[in-house]
């Protein structure tokens, strides 16, 4: 089977792809992509986490606002 990523990886650069498949070469900068790997996942969470605090805030705001109503 033969993923997405490899075609791109041989379309873009054939001799890097044959450097990897049938070399065995691993391309250097890994640490430098596992970083950018980890903060996206991190930005991911903290994304999710303020769609979460935007409800809340919503929620809060219209429960202020049916107290003001009652409170008249």
């Amino acid at each position: 089977m033969i993923r997405a990523s490899e075609v791109g990886e041989y379309v873009y650069c054939a001799r890097a792809w044959w450097l990897r498949r049938v070399a065995g070469e691993e391309p250097a900068g890994q640490a430098r992509r596992d970083l950018g790997t980890l903060r996206h996942a991190r930005h991911s969470q903290a994304v999710a986490i303020s769609g979460g605090l935007l409800w809340v805030a919503g929620l809060l705001l219209v429960a202020g606002v049916a107290l003001l109503i009652l409170a008249l």
